[in-house]
């Protein structure tokens, strides 16, 4: 019944081909945008096509206010930056393989009643037509001179035959191409705007314009090689990533289940040794309470028969018995025993310890039984005793246990205190440095010079030779004289040279000399008389020399 209709509009003329801007009847290609059928679509310069209420929603970036900017946009499809044209939307380049396509891609439908297949294409109208509607076609007055052909190629399926109309001038078709402002344009274009432009036919321009496109095609299309390569070799890198780390993943595993069971097994060995040392300490503790309870039950048999003889007995039976109970009686006072437990509760777990390997894996944590004895650490260092104002020193303490053994690891409670002894309120404030291995070491500087007494405390307990006192002596003064053999020879034979030495020459030399009075025999400080080198100078001290002005020699 459709079929009949179309027919009698044919006849009568009344379905027109295309409308006065030369679009087709049926809609144009799908928006990708938006879903719906294309109005009037442009092409963005990422090449892809968007129809015009579409290009008018796009998301704008930058600053449009601001001068000599360009209005730029993010395209919907691709996300990319893109420049619109300073006129606007409207000098976007039309994409007329839209306007061509009739229908969605690849739809090869009739473009009269959309239900038939089209078989054949007219020259004339640029429409295609499906065998019924080709016969109405000729039939209808208008167009029985229209020339029907068939559809032989993919260019005649696409339409690409159709003729395109000027947007300026919708009546007349775009048949010339513009050399100079490389764009096509319809005869009306040729008096108005592009007057004394070269231009040509657009079957002339394409052939040149094709060449330099089909050119660029080539050359991208072995780009699309060259990153279709890369891409294989990505997939390829990313295959092996993939097979690389599951490997590793399976060394992991190994790794990790052999690490487990060697920490599985140190823990076994741990908790036996924490179980023997139990087991130990438990022994030696009833051993100790067996032989404490058999001699305190001999203490007491031995006093309640003592009480009981003193009490009860006659004097003739104490007289006898004196002997032996004077002899069991000393003999139970003089019985040796400790006045505390043998062992402590000292068991502890140091987890950063090493504990040697277990399996080929290096394992922590041990089982500590020792315990620090304050009255067994032992002080030591040169300047233990003597010190210079301001000027670091220290000394080291060396901790051990209730056996003299070095406990050979670290973390102790250790507090020292340096106080003046005749200034109360001058304090030095220590630093303990804690080596791990069972020392430490304590430096301090003190400010004023004097007797300082130092305490040092572990657990709250003096250690050994604690607290002693420290000299502190002032700053160490350096000469101010020189080192010479004589001051004849240092000051170049001047008589008014004068040593700290006190030696004088015979022909009015007030300075020492070589055997001579009061020469000490080997070189010394002119400054003081000090005969070692690297000793403190004395002069300005409390002398019995007799001082005098010394005239300081110089070197030769």
């Amino acid at each position: 019944l459709s079929h009949v209709l179309l027919l009698l509009l044919l006849l009568l003329g009344q379905v027109p081909y295309k409308t006065k801007a030369g679009r087709d009847v049926m809609a144009a290609s799908i928006c990708p945008a938006c879903s719906e059928p294309c109005v009037e679509p442009r092409l963005l310069p990422c090449l892809h096509s968007l129809c015009t209420p579409c290009l008018r929603n796009l998301e704008t970036v930058g600053e449009p206010n601001r001068a000599n900017t360009a209005l730029r946009a993010l395209c919907p499809l691709c996300d990319a930056e893109i420049a619109l044209p300073p006129g606007g939307l409207g000098q976007l380049v039309p994409d007329y393989t839209a306007l061509g396509r009739g229908g969605a891609a690849g739809t090869t439908g009739c473009d009269l009643c959309a239900d038939g297949a089209a078989a054949k294409r007219c020259q004339s109208c640029g429409v295609r037509l499906c065998l019924f509607c080709c016969q109405a076609h000729r039939r209808q007055k208008k167009t029985a001179s229209h020339v029907v052909v068939e559809l032989e190629s993919s260019r005649d399926c696409s339409q690409a035959g159709k003729p395109f109309f000027c947007p300026s001038h919708p009546s007349e078709e775009l048949g010339l191409f513009c050399e100079q402002c490389d764009q096509p344009m319809c005869q009306d274009c040729v008096a108005e705007r592009h007057r004394q432009h070269p231009y040509d036919f657009t079957s002339n321009a394409v052939h040149r314009h094709g060449d330099s496109l089909r050119e660029l095609l080539r050359s991208t299309q072995q780009c699309m090689s060259t990153l279709e390569d890369v891409l294989g070799q990505t997939d390829s890198v990313g295959n092996a990533i993939r097979t690389r780390a599951e490997a590793v993943a399976t060394e992991i595993n190994a790794f990790a289940r052999g690490y487990v069971k060697a920490i599985e097994e140190h823990r076994d060995r741990l908790l036996k040794q924490l179980e023997d040392l139990k087991v130990q300490k438990e022994n030696l503790l009833h051993l100790q309470k067996a032989q404490l309870q058999q001699l305190l039950l001999d203490m007491r048999t031995g006093v309640e028969f003592t009480e009981r003889l003193l009490t009860s007995g006659s004097d003739l039976g104490i007289l006898v018995t004196k002997g032996v109970v004077t002899s069991r009686l000393a003999k139970l006072n003089s019985a040796a025993y400790s006045t505390h437990p043998n062992v402590d509760d000292s068991i502890q777990f140091s987890p950063q310890e090493r504990a040697g390997q277990c399996h080929g894996y290096e394992v922590f944590g041990a089982v500590i039984c020792k315990a620090v004895d304050p009255t067994k650490c032992t002080l030591h260092g040169e300047d233990l005793r003597s010190a210079r104002q301001n000027e670091l020193t220290g000394f080291t303490l060396l901790c051990n246990d209730t056996t003299g053994e070095r406990m050979g690891r670290g973390g102790e409670a250790v507090m020292v205190t340096i106080t003046h002894k005749d200034k109360k309120d001058c304090a030095v404030k220590p630093t303990v440095c804690d080596n791990g291995d069972g020392t430490y070491h304590i430096s301090y500087s003190p400010e004023e010079p004097g007797l300082y007494a130092v305490c040092v405390y572990v657990k709250g307990q003096h250690v050994q030779g604690s607290p002693f006192i420290v000299m502190v002596k002032s700053k160490f003064r350096k000469h101010r004289g020189m080192f010479h053999c004589c001051t004849f020879c240092s000051s170049g034979g001047q008589k008014a040279a004068r040593c700290a030495c006190g030696g004088t020459m015979p022909g009015g030399y007030q300075g020492c000399g070589h055997g001579h009075k009061g020469h000490p025999g080997c070189p010394h400080w002119s400054c003081c008389g000090q005969v070692k080198r690297s000793s403190e100078c004395l002069s300005g001290f409390p002398s019995d020399r007799s001082q005098r002005s010394l005239l300081r020699t110089v070197e030769l």
